[in-house]
């Protein structure tokens, strides 16, 4: 009897150290104090069994123990934080656009949990030799919607319209995403928190962020309700805030702050640096947001840009572009939109500063990947792209006066404000003109055309001002 007493004993203080040591592994959390009173409980201590025999009455002083024992235990695993993880699944022959649009792989992310924000002290650190970052600006019209994927942890920047939830979700499916470390809403417009209520209904997310966490419009409370069915609330970031996407480093350089009035600049600004490759994203931030930013003395330095604001003649300022300095600018933007985007000022500002110009419109969906090094562009379609100054003429099909000889340029006096005789063509925007349009380009960035057929089996536009 007596050995089996101490056996007993043994036992009970093997059990209590045990769920001490777990305890110490979950944490001073809520799972942590159970674990610890759980532990307390099977000590074979004699004030302890008095205590709990007084509260008892006397009554089943050690069943009360074991279900009490039982129950802490039990509790403290369902409280505990999951320590369970999933690889995101990577099909690389499922990607419709082109065969580099699969989710860059890595030896180090086979099982990787939702990341949680983790400041960086070495932004500029050189990524593992096989690590990709891919950036995919996904053609949703007059809106924006930017998929990033690094080293398996994946981040979703805007997600569209309401009307380019099925586009956008299809889009991630493809590539086998399920799970979203992060999810960024630049601002509360519906073009670019529409869609992300579908993208929240269907796949895993870790931390949001938001300027803001109320607006007044159905998509954003289709956007918050989704947001709340994922147990997550929304993260309004500081200015400064870093975290880790895989090998890359996320700094949030705007808003600085919040004008209610203008929802456009109270855009989150973020500069996502990969090795020696920087890619800046700005939303719908316009001058005012710019020049805030700027004051603010953050290193906007980057050699890819998402032009802001749909390539408004309102952003992409050129102080703002000074600091920036990108030798690749995409622009995220719908065919014949009603706004006139992008405008003509956007484009030549994007040309003096030396960018070659990408748009969803012309090339569809936009995929640029970064090895840390290098950055290469892959497209869904072959649209013209505008390169910076030197190129232009190389690259136009129409005839550029005085841009290298062409044998079948037209003269400028054959073109006359007067008689309204041939037409103007801008060889950034592709509009033709009627010669006494208020919107002509610089004469830098003109095309002439003896006749409108010819213009327009050049590939140009007619503007909708001048209706040549």
């Amino acid at each position: 009897m007596k050995k089996s007493k101490s056996a007993i004993t043994i036992l009970r203080w093997i059990i209590g150290v045990f769920l001490f040591l777990t305890a110490l592994g979950a944490g001073m959390n809520v799972s942590g104090l159970m674990l610890i009173v759980a532990g307390i409980l099977c000590l074979p201590i004699p004030a302890l069994r008095e205590w709990i025999s007084r509260i008892t009455k006397g009554r089943a002083t050690r069943k009360v123990k074991i279900i009490s024992v039982l129950l802490l235990f039990f509790f403290a695993l369902l409280l505990s934080p999951s320590t369970s993880s999933s690889s995101v699944p990577v099909d690389a022959n499922s990607a419709s656009v082109s065969s580099s649009l699969a989710i860059p792989a890595s030896s180090e992310a086979s099982e990787n949990a939702l990341a949680e924000p983790v400041a960086s002290s070495t932004p500029n650190e050189t990524p593992p030799e096989n690590s990709e970052l891919q950036v995919h600006y996904i053609d949703v019209g007059q809106a924006d919607a930017i998929f990033l994927s690094c080293d398996g942890h994946n981040m979703m920047i805007d997600g569209g319209n309401v009307a380019d939830s099925s586009l956008v979700y299809s889009y991630l499916n493809k590539l086998g995403v399920s799970q979203l470390d992060y999810v960024i809403a630049t601002h509360a417009h519906e073009d670019h928190v529409g869609g992300l209520a579908a993208i929240l209904k269907r796949c895993d997310v870790g931390t949001i962020y938001s300027p803001v966490t109320s607006y007044s419009t159905k998509a954003f409370s289709n956007f918050n309700k989704y947001v709340e069915a994922q147990g997550k609330t929304i993260t309004v970031p500081t200015p400064g805030t870093t975290f880790q996407l895989g090998s890359a480093q996320v700094e949030i350089v705007g808003p600085i702050t919040i004008d209610s009035s203008d929802p456009n600049n109270t855009s989150i600004v973020c500069r996502v640096s990969h090795g020696n490759n920087h890619f800046l994203f700005s939303g719908d931030a316009e001058r005012e947001e710019e020049q805030a930013i700027l004051a603010a003395g953050y290193d906007l330095s980057a050699n890819v840009y998402k032009v802001g604001h749909h390539g408004s003649d309102t952003s992409s300022s050129y102080p703002f572009l000074r600091e920036i300095m990108p030798s690749i600018a995409v622009v995220s933007v719908g065919k014949d939109n009603s706004y006139g985007h992008p405008d003509d000022n956007t484009l030549s500002r994007l040309k003096d500063a030396g960018a070659t110009v990408y748009r969803t419109d012309l090339q569809g969906d936009i995929i640029i990947t970064s090895n840390g090094t290098n950055v290469d562009v892959a497209t869904e379609k072959s649209g013209e792209i505008q390169s910076s100054y030197q190129n232009d003429v190389s690259q136009a099909t129409g005839n550029n006066v005085g841009g290298g000889g062409n044998a079948n340029a037209v003269p400028p006096a054959a073109v006359s404000p007067e008689t309204g005789d041939g037409y103007i063509g801008n060889l950034n925007s592709r509009k033709l003109h009627r010669p006494s349009c208020s919107k002509l380009p610089k004469e830098s960035n003109r095309v002439y055309f003896a006749t409108r057929d010819e213009a327009i089996n050049s590939g140009y536009d007619p503007c909708k001002i001048c209706h040549p």
